[in-house]
């Protein structure tokens, strides 16, 4: 394993048990760009609540995938075709997910935002919404 790679899983640890609780606390509030992303492990069944970079959109919302597309909440919304985004004290059931260039991604964001997407070269987006139609639910 590269250097490279040891600094950047040593990162993400950090970022899974220390930032990430955080975020979390974040998410829970109707403050910033945090929601929660509540879904069900592919192999385990056991049910996980992960916090995200999300933009509301007119029928859904527009998710950051800071870590790429190989991650494990990624793979197991995927997996179960959907989930439920808990953003600013409503829950949103999402059954459609569809990936978005980096172009579109980052457009959907303000523009402070965006200047700290391309600053971070964050170029992975997707955009969550119910397939049906988008209806939060309390």
């Amino acid at each position: 394993m590269s250097f490279r790679q040891q600094i950047r899983n040593r990162l993400l640890i950090f970022l899974k048990y220390y930032f990430n609780p955080l975020t979390l606390r974040i998410a829970q509030s109707s403050f910033g760009p945090f929601a929660i992303i509540q879904h069900v492990g592919r192999r385990s069944g056991k049910h996980y609540r992960t916090p995200i970079i999300v933009q509301p959109v007119d029928d859904g919302f527009v998710v950051e995938l800071t870590y790429g597309t190989n991650v494990d909440w990624y793979k197991n919304v995927l997996a179960a075709g959907g989930c439920t985004v808990f953003w600013h004290s409503k829950s949103f059931v999402i059954d459609k997910i569809e990936p978005l260039n980096t172009e579109t991604g980052r457009a959907a964001f303000p523009l402070v935002l965006r200047l700290i997407i391309g600053l971070l070269r964050m170029k992975h987006f997707v955009k969550m919404a119910r397939a049906s139609d988008f209806t939060a639910q309390v």
